[in-house]
């Protein structure tokens, strides 16, 4: 605020503002608007003629020039009223014809007319100064009246010129406009008494201006503000070197003030104050201090919202990476100072992305929040919990005197969360795998503490999970090695270097081959044929396994059809399915999709799901598999009997096969007086109905049980071991020759 203040030289009493807008109505009723010159700057020539010849049918003189630089010699040389200036020009554009009207301060008023109407384009030539817009196209009443408006505004000027000093001193005028500005504008005396306050006071603060004048300022301020605000309130400068912006708090004095922000009994304003002298600051007496307070509690409160989600998760509430890697610097400083250790745990949850597809991103949103939740309420003030992303945590806990606090604190984390959380009539029990490092044992840098703990993680996940464990440096090389392999699976569905291999499934009482087990097969470029059981659980827990599923489902049913297309009789080939597979939503969806492509029978295709992965969300399998049915897909229990769970599935489910697991097979060594459990499968499989495999059949022994139980069907390495495509098909027939 400066010593010619503006606030205090356009103020107007009602009545003049009335009398200046109805004179500038009278003018603009009898306006005579061959007085003002008009000039249209346009690169389009046929537009710039059409365009004066509307203006001049209208009463306008017009001139006009086909591009920014004649425009601006022409008004460099004549008067214009008003300008219609069009952007998009070669050479010189708009942009720059409105940045030489500000610099060489042209007595102009500029319409933008520009078929490129962005909020951006409008915001800039605001700002650069034009005074209105119009849109191409447009209608011959919109620019006439868009020429009025300016010229209306133009004589509202010529008017209010004439009344400026009429009204410099009118009291009306000042009391109007000071009683209902949105700010606090006040007066103090010399040792800080208030003499006067505008009614703006009673809204923010609940006090009359009445009762404010005769007290002292500090009556108002924050008790922690008073010393800030003594320098602004006594402000004796003016001008440029007096007080600006000056951010403090005022109390509010009563309990129910709509403005009040944070639930708290105060708001923040930004305070602007200047000296008043009875003539000038030249050793006059001082007569006290004029200021203008805004309140911005709003904005504070915004900024605070801002900060907060920079540095904080916004799920869970919890400090994010950012904040946490802050307190990580500042409590190794103090480990170091103090000669004590400090621990970083990594926490991922076990099992989260099943959770989440199954129960649903909204479910798996709340589990998160009750997790934070559970684990803030588990750990001591001083630590600092942050999740990382997705299902991943961290946590901070210093001053510790040795490992085994850490250790004790990761197993109470366990204990925790044995007890089960209810969301939506779901009881979800969790579990975490913790890795744990040690400054400065493990390392002395935050990065690589995350790391330690991280790799301390991911080598208890692969022992089993749901545990915790320390950091040591043998567990760098195991890091290494699946983090190559996370890589490498990318890159190999990319090259596509996976490949199906197929095991028979023999028919004993016909002799021949009856279908086949399609089993993924890795075939690395350098390190050759890889199994199964060395990349699925890594594709499982990075969400890869999908992508591998859909694959083999595919490479599948590419089969199927081409031995129907070459004369082939083809036969049933079956396909694994994992838990993650099956909780897919549209994982029934794609699979009948996949038929239809590929033109294939449905009942040549089998999926084959564990009883494990079965039972454990029956719920959202059951339509599914259900679907499935429907579309004439065979379902198969694999390795049936080894899970515990209710056998009435069997009858609700679309189910066709039961395919035994191999460990029953070991009852054929034992003596003829023990019960084998795999006579009781057989015989409830064909009271319902159900086919059997028997899988793991791999000597004659073995084979002549099974004969003797009945069963047609068996798999196992003594009829054939997984192989390549090209090695299966001589093991079936043409069509012609069966």
């Amino acid at each position: 605020m400066s010593g010619n203040n503006p606030a205090l030289n356009h103020l107007y009493a009602p009545e003049a503002i009335t009398s200046l807008m109805s004179n500038t109505r009278e003018r603009m009723s009898s306006l005579d608007r061959s007085q003002f010159k008009i000039l249209v700057i346009d690169d389009n020539i046929n537009l710039l003629h059409s365009t004066r010849a509307l203006i001049e049918a209208n009463g306008y003189p017009c001139l006009i020039a086909d591009g920014g630089d004649p425009g601006l010699s022409i008004l460099l040389s004549t008067a214009i009223d008003i300008l219609l200036l069009d952007l998009s020009m070669p050479e010189v554009d708009g942009y720059e014809v409105l940045d030489a009207i500000r610099e060489k301060e042209i007595a102009t008023d500029v319409i933008v007319v520009s078929g490129e109407a962005t909020f951006e384009n409008a915001t800039r030539v605001f700002r650069e100064g034009a005074i209105d817009f119009i849109n191409k196209p447009y209608t011959t009443n919109d620019l006439i009246q868009a020429l009025d408006r300016v010229v209306y505004k133009r004589l509202l000027k010529i008017n209010l010129s004439r009344l400026q000093t009429q009204l410099a001193d009118s009291e009306k005028r000042y009391r109007f406009i000071v009683s209902n500005s949105p700010d606090i504008i006040y007066m103090v005396d010399h040792r800080g008494f208030f003499t006067f306050v505008n009614d703006r006071i009673a809204d923010l603060l609940g006090i009359k201006p009445d009762d404010l004048v005769g007290e002292h300022f500090s009556a108002l301020v924050h008790d922690d503000d008073v010393m800030l605000a003594e320098h602004v309130f006594n402000e004796r400068r003016t001008g440029d070197r007096a007080s600006r912006n000056v951010e403090f708090r005022l109390k509010c004095l009563i309990d129910d003030v709509d403005s009040k922000p944070f639930e708290t009994n105060s708001i923040v304003i930004e305070m602007t104050s200047m000296g008043i002298y009875q003539t000038r600051e030249d050793g006059t007496p001082f007569l006290g201090t004029y200021g203008v307070a805004r309140d911005i509690s709003e904005r504070k409160k915004a900024q605070e919202m801002i900060h907060f989600q920079a540095y904080h998760d916004l799920l869970t509430r919890l400090p994010n990476r950012e904040l946490l890697l802050d307190r990580m610097h500042l409590s190794i400083s103090q480990a170091t100072r103090n000669n004590t250790k400090l621990a970083v745990m990594f926490l991922d949850m076990d099992g989260f992305k099943f959770i989440n597809d199954t129960l649903g991103h909204m479910v798996g949103d709340k589990l998160l929040q009750r997790v934070a939740h559970r684990l803030d309420q588990t750990l001591r003030d001083s630590d600092t919990i942050s999740r990382i992303g997705g299902d991943e945590f961290s946590i901070l806990l210093p001053e510790l005197n040795d490992k085994q606090q850490a250790g004790l604190i990761a197993q109470k984390i366990l204990d925790t969360f044995n007890q089960p959380i209810v969301l939506d009539k779901h009881e979800i029990v969790i579990s975490f795998s913790i890795g744990i490092s040690i400054f400065p044992d493990d390392a002395d840098s935050t990065d690589q503490l995350i790391k330690n703990a991280d790799m301390a993680m991911y080598h208890i996940k692969g022992r089993g999970k749901n545990g915790f464990e320390f950091f040591s440096d043998n567990m760098q090389s195991i890091y290494q090695y699946r983090h190559n392999i996370e890589q490498e699976i990318r890159k190999g569905l990319d090259a596509h270097q996976f490949e199906a291999f197929y095991q028979p499934q023999y028919d004993v009482i016909d002799d021949r081959v009856c279908g086949f087990e399609a089993l993924i097969r890795w075939r690395h470029p350098e390190k050759g044929l890889i199994n199964p059981d060395d990349f699925i659980p890594i594709a499982e827990e990075i969400g890869l396994i999908g992508e591998i599923g859909r694959f083999m489902l595919n490479q599948v049913c590419l089969q199927l059809r081409h031995w129907l297309d070459n004369g082939i009789a083809p036969v049933k080939i079956a396909v694994n399915v994992s838990t993650y597979q099956l909780a897919e939503r549209d994982f029934d969806i794609i699979v009948c999709e996949l038929i239809k492509k590929h033109r294939i029978p449905p009942n040549l295709l089998m999926i084959e799901i564990t009883e494990s992965a079965l039972v454990s969300e029956m719920e959202q399998v059951i339509p599914r598999l259900q679907h499935l049915g429907k579309c004439g897909v065979n379902i198969c229990i694999d390795d049936f009997g080894v899970g515990y769970s209710s056998l009435s599935y069997l009858q609700s489910l679309p189910i066709d096969t039961l395919k035994v697991d191999r460990s029953f097979l070991e009852c054929t060594t034992q003596s003829a007086n023990k019960v084998c459990i795999i006579n009781a499968i057989v015989a409830m499989a064909k009271e319902l109905d159900l086919k059997v495999i028997i899988e793991g059949v791999e000597n004659q022994k073995q084979l002549e049980y099974v004969r003797r139980l009945g069963c047609r069907v068996v798999q196992g390495f003594m009829f054939g071991r997984p192989v390549p495509l090209d090695e299966i098909e001589p093991l079936i027939h043409p069509v012609q020759d069966r």
